[in-house]
């Protein structure tokens, strides 16, 4: 579904690379509503119907609409995707004809109070493709020198919006982390002066550990290093940057040259101070690799028990004691395989499909004597850590169920050709099949294999199999899912062998540590 800005977009005759400019400007006008201290709505003309009834009449469709973050609004009600009657804005329409800034006041409401208007027109290559209406409240309290300072940056902000220079070309949308005029702001001039800095700016500066006067300096003459704003001067490009004063203290500047005429006049930096941001960066980078320490240690513990038990099991002669320490030791690897994942990317999902590639690859380096064939389709995406671990000790053991049951008691059908029954079954070929689904809320994870199938009268429930037990234990009580397990032939399309079909609810993750 089209949001109101895309359908608002679509009702205009803009070509590709005016919307381009557009979207710029909606991306990084924040800062124009903040010096401004009032609400931004952008503008531009409904295309024409094919038969208007009206003579003349036109239509305005609203594209955008901006609140400032340092003030109250003025305009309540969200405004984006409407059309307007191009007879309540003339102002607007003024400014769409004449190409020239306009001021007056008008009712938002009728019996509210007047809100003063300035309609800037916006162009791109010489044509007025919008126009930006700033709204604001009616006289108040005498403006003071930080008020009366962003309203000029304001005014020249304006004059680079009728020029068609703002938005910059290479303008990208602003990141939640970057720098508003309610962080600081440093105006400086043409030659690298600064003019004026708001508190808030000034306090940045003190973190830095500058307490001189500075306005009428440059920044360098005051041991702060100013690359950002020389080379947004010389480019009248922006550039972002961050300063590291001392070890504790970072701050992000954001550059953004003032031109007039196609001549830089100057330049405003937003300065945010993000030493927190970034100690908080780097904890979760030390916390992270301390995961995935953790997580490569675990994996190495369970491979040295791995090879324990299999030391012990070579030890054995053969029987049972030394087939349950074999099955051990696999059981032991299906959950390393998940903690190596893990130790290369600690996040609480798990692609599961790079899970399943090394079971199968584990369970076809056993099977030694015997064709058989290992395939995948479909794919599980990521799942959370604690489903990955028994999800991958159920996988494991259908899979080697399969390679150790499916075809021992095989008896092949005899064929047109007369084919004998009673082939052995490491004379024969075998497929054991995967698949894979995750939709509507649910996991999906069937284990096939064309084999000999279920014995007469069986039921998992009443399987005294240790392997199966482990199986129908962890899918029904950890991983809260569903499994049945079932001969192929009883589901009456012509196929042998067992089919084993797991259904379980997509969790969330859980943070690491709960």
């Amino acid at each position: 579904m089209a949001t109101p800005a895309e359908l608002a977009f679509e009702r205009t005759n803009l070509v590709e690379e005016q919307l381009a400019h557009l979207q710029r400007l909606l991306g990084t006008w924040g800062i124009l509503a903040d010096l401004s201290f009032s609400d931004l709505v952008l503008m531009a003309p409904m295309a024409p119907e094919p038969a208007d009834p009206r003579p003349g009449g036109r239509e305005l469709v609203i594209l955008g609409q901006m609140r400032p973050s340092n003030s109250s609004t003025v305009v309540e009600q969200d405004l984006v995707g409407q059309t307007v009657d191009a007879d309540i804005w003339p102002l607007v329409v003024l400014t769409f004809e004449t190409g020239e800034p306009s001021r007056g006041e008008m009712l938002l409401e009728p019996g509210g109070e007047p809100v003063r208007l300035h309609c800037i027109p916006v162009r791109h290559e010489g044509e007025t493709v919008a126009v930006l209406t700033r709204l604001s409240a009616g006289a108040g309290r005498r403006p003071g020198h930080l008020e009366r300072t962003y309203r000029d940056v304001f005014n020249r902000f304006a004059i680079m919006l009728s020029e068609g220079t703002f938005p910059f070309p290479s303008e990208e949308v602003a990141t939640e982390e970057a720098p508003r005029v309610g962080d600081g702001v440093v105006l400086v001039d043409e030659e690298g002066r600064v003019r004026y800095a708001s508190p808030n700016a000034t306090n940045a500066l003190h973190r830095m550990g500058m307490y001189s006067q500075i306005e009428g300096r440059r920044l360098t003459d005051l041991g702060i290093e100013e690359s950002a704003i020389e080379w947004a001067l010389a480019s009248a490009l922006p550039v972002v940057e961050e300063v590291e004063r001392r070890p504790d203290v970072t701050v992000l500047l954001h550059c953004i040259p003032l031109v007039q005429s196609d001549e830089v006049t100057g330049c405003i930096v937003l300065l945010r101070d993000v030493t927190d941001v970034r100690r908080l960066d780097r904890l979760l980078l030390s916390k992270d690799a301390a995961i995935r320490e953790v997580h490569h240690r675990v994996k190495n513990n369970l491979q040295t028990i791995s090879a324990l038990l299999r030391l012990q099991a070579r030890r054995l002669p053969p029987g049972g004691g030394r087939v349950a320490l074999f099955e051990a030791e696999r059981r032991v690897r299906s959950i390393a395989i998940v903690h190596e994942i893990l130790s290369r990317e600690p996040s609480d999902q798990v692609p599961f499909d790079e899970i399943v590639s090394s079971l199968l690859r584990m369970a076809k380096d056993s099977v030694v004597s015997r064709h058989l064939t290992f395939e995948v389709f479909g794919a599980l995406g990521e799942v959370p850590a604690d489903v990955a671990t028994p999800l991958a000790v159920v996988l494991a053991e259908l899979v080697q169920n399969a390679i150790e049951h499916a075809f021992l008691d095989f008896e092949a059908e005899e064929d047109g050709d007369g084919a004998a029954e009673g082939v052995s079954a490491r004379d024969l070929t075998g497929t054991i099949r995967v698949d894979l689904s995750a939709e509507d809320g649910l996991l999906r994870v069937e284990v096939l294999d064309d084999g000999s199938g279920l014995p007469e009268g069986f039921d998992i429930d009443e399987s005294q199999s240790l392997g199966l037990s482990i199986v129908r234990d962890l899918v029904r009580s950890q991983l809260e899912g569903t499994i049945t397990m079932v001969d192929r032939r009883t589901l009456g399309k012509g196929e042998h062998g067992t089919l084993v079909a797991i259904e379980l609810p997509a969790r969330d993750p859980q943070p690491i540590g709960q």
